[in-house]
């Protein structure tokens, strides 16, 4: 925006990936330690207190008179998103009942695309706006949704599986009574013990963070450290947060041109998302990460392979719309696809023990992956046209195949009986110990 670089002057690749990165790199922080934090005091007050720091990082960003306080405000802003986010998840799928949770835990991630399509349109609104309120009111959005985020949790009920394993039974019933699910689900899932939790425990203490890669939970939390990380990584936040360079080196005109592109593919990210929410239970886990997963890396390639065989310009050639719409159908397998199943999986795939803290773990790593791709992306494509898209491509076909071995189904099942795929033996586990045994 031109009233942004008269602020703060026009931003080399460098210092343009740090500071739209920098949310990511902080949010990475108090990720790693929210889970016990929420163990101890619970997801709602941690989301809270998350909501309110965001609100603060946001008021700093929309006053900033200089680019030391807009990243002073952006730091800020990722500690509160690193608290709030990385417990949103695991409260949804603490209260859903089994039937309806891959939906409900879809929610947030339908939620962000709302927000990707609504900021797309927001700055190309306000861009029109001859004053330096055209880059600011955004952030004062920002603001006001994070303080009703925050209000929204005095309102919202406790999770009876966090309230039953702090041995509060009489809260939890009712609890699962405000929350509609049946008193036999409840009995058999939420209140019954299990081999993972077997009786109400004392909070999870900073001493006892090890015990996630205790050798019986060890599996269960590489996976979901592995899933949020990979997911990142297949390079979905280079196309989110630079649509617009993405769709200029394509050979679209800049800025306004290269914002209404961007927007288009926020409104069709928005529609697929609504079907890909509702129906997250009827489609598998495994199909939808593999399948997501080789069209993602399908559209990567190709890209790649028209920079790399100079077949895309500016002005001339079919080369450039194939890129266009290979982007849009990139986005489009993402928020079908990967962009649900992560989250969704990462939490239900662990016991209630150590559910907070081994999904804390995941989603720092997601924060930090996340950095990652928005801090290089701008610096990649600045040096070459196409090896970007071959890097994104092989990390995501890579994910696949780990994946395909080692991802057991989880689709219907409740979060306790999960439990029992990983204490039977997988396939993927016997494929090993036969190689070992040949070798």
């Amino acid at each position: 925006m031109p009233y942004f670089e008269t602020t703060f002057g026009v931003l080399s690749p460098t210092i343009r990936g740090f500071t739209v990165s920098l949310i990511m790199l902080m949010g990475a922080v108090p990720s790693f330690f929210s889970g016990q934090l929420a163990d101890r005091f619970g997801h709602l007050r941690i989301v809270m207190a998350g909501a309110l720091v965001f609100a603060l990082g946001a008021i700093l960003q929309a006053s900033a008179s200089q680019l030391s306080m807009f990243l002073v405000g952006r730091a800020l802003a990722g500690i509160g998103e690193g608290l709030w986010l990385t417990n949103v998840s695991v409260y949804i799928t603490e209260i859903s009942p089994a039937a309806r949770r891959g939906t409900l835990v879809s929610l947030p991630q339908f939620m962000a695309t709302i927000g990707v399509c609504t900021g797309y349109f927001t700055c190309y609104g306000s861009i029109h706006i001859d004053s330096s309120i055209a880059w600011r009111l955004p952030f004062i959005i920002m603001g006001v949704l994070a303080v009703t985020l925050a209000g929204s949790c005095l309102y919202l009920p406790t999770s009876p599986r966090w309230l039953q394993i702090n041995g509060r039974r009489d809260e939890a019933l009712r609890v699962v009574e405000r929350l509609g699910i049946s008193s036999a689900e409840a009995e058999k899932d939420i209140f019954a013990p299990s081999i993972d939790n077997p009786q109400p425990r004392p909070t999870m203490t900073l001493s006892d963070f090890s015990l996630v890669f205790n050798k019986q939970y060890r599996m269960r939390t590489s996976l979901g450290i592995f899933i949020l990380g990979m997911i990142q990584l297949c390079g979905i936040d280079g196309v989110l947060y630079y649509a617009p360079t993405l769709f200029s080196q394509a050979g679209l005109p800049p800025g306004t041109a290269s914002f209404l592109a961007s927007g288009l593919s926020a409104i069709l990210m928005l529609a697929i998302s609504i079907p890909a929410s509702l129906y997250a239970d009827n489609w598998g886990r495994r199909t939808s990460v593999i399948t997501g997963g080789i069209g993602l890396s399908a559209c990567m390639f190709v890209i790649g392979s028209l920079y790399a065989a100079d077949n895309v310009h500016a002005s001339t050639g079919a080369g450039r719309w194939f890129v266009i719409v290979l982007i849009f159908c990139f986005a489009l397998l993402y928020v079908s696809t990967w962009g649900i199943v992560g989250k969704i999986y990462a939490s239900e795939v662990q016991p209630a023990k150590t559910r907070a803290a081994a999904n804390s773990l995941a989603q720092g790593l997601g924060f930090f992956t996340n950095w990652l791709v928005a801090f290089a992306t701008p610096i990649f494509l600045a040096h070459s046209s196409y090896g970007t898209y071959f890097l994104f491509g092989g990390l995501s076909l890579f994910t696949v195949v780990v994946l395909a071995m080692f991802m057991p189904e989880t689709r219907g099942q409740s979060l306790e009986s999960i439990q029992d795929a990983f204490h039977a033996p997988h396939w993927g586990r016997q494929l090993r110990n036969v190689v070992s045994s040949l070798g």
